[in-house]
Parts: C-alpha cells; sequence; structure tokens
C-alpha cells in the first residue's frame, strides 16, 4: 500500500486519467469520482463500450476501450469487479507504454493483475477511491 507521501506524489505527477466503467448515471460511484477528478483539474477519459461515442459532459468523448484512447495516460482507474482487472490491466501496459498508475477501486482487489502491472514498473493502488484521498491528503 502506497504511503501518504507516495500518493501525493502519484496526484502530482497524474495529469490524464482514463476511467475504465465509467457510467452517465449520476447516481453511480464512476460518474462522481469521474466529475471529481475533473474538477480537480484532471483530464478524465471515460471508458465504457456501451457509451461509446457519447458526451461524457466531462469534455470528453466516451471510449470504448483503452485502446481507443491514442494519446498519453497517466493512470488508469478501473470501476471493475476484481475478477474482470486482468484484461483491463493487460490492455493498459500494451495502450500505454508511459503509464505511471494503475489505481483499482474500493473494493477492487486483483493481486495477480497487481503484479503484472509492477513487473512492468508501474505504480499500482487497490482497494481505495482517490476521490477519498485527495482531500484526505488535503490535495
Amino acid at each position: 500500500m502506497p504511503s501518504d507521501a507516495e500518493l501525493s506524489e502519484l496526484f502530482a505527477q497524474t495529469r490524464t486519467i482514463a476511467l475504465v466503467g465509467w457510467s452517465p448515471k449520476q447516481d453511480r460511484p464512476s460518474h462522481r469520482v469521474a466529475r471529481f477528478l475533473a474538477s480537480r483539474g484532471y483530464r478524465v477519459i471515460p471508458v465504457n463500450p456501451g457509451q461509446a461515442g457519447q458526451d461524457s459532459g466531462l469534455g470528453e468523448v466516451v471510449r470504448a476501450s483503452l485502446s481507443d484512447i491514442d494519446e498519453a495516460v497517466d493512470m488508469v482507474d478501473i470501476f471493475r469487479r476484481s475478477e474482470e482487472v486482468g484484461p483491463v490491466v493487460q490492455e493498459a501496459l500494451t495502450a500505454f507504454p508511459h503509464l505511471k498508475t494503475v489505481w483499482m477501486q474500493l473494493g477492487v482487489i486483483n493481486e495477480d493483475a497487481a503484479e503484472a502491472a509492477r513487473a512492468a514498473g508501474i505504480r499500482v493502488v487497490m482497494d481505495r477511491c482517490p476521490a477519498i484521498e485527495i482531500p484526505r491528503l488535503g490535495l
């Protein structure tokens, strides 16, 4: 688990976040977290195959997959069930050669996917939420 200093550094080095599992429903955690991150100045690219091509209201069009993002991403924030994280991380490793962080949301834990990301030199955060951590750290 990263220390508070490591989390602060992670957030300072992050500019663009691909948010996998984004929902257009305002009451869903993925929607609220995306809005929170955007309000803090992060560029949030929503990823949801069922909503691809739609305006997210975040200044970005929803992408069907990580592979549909043709620019650098610093963090992949994953709102998927734990057992579905492995393929998401593998796609992220392929799509983003300079990826810095894989973030798995509250309740999302996948040690195999985490180890694959770490082996590629990528920081991993599991079972935490940036919308909780950022205010807790006073950022």
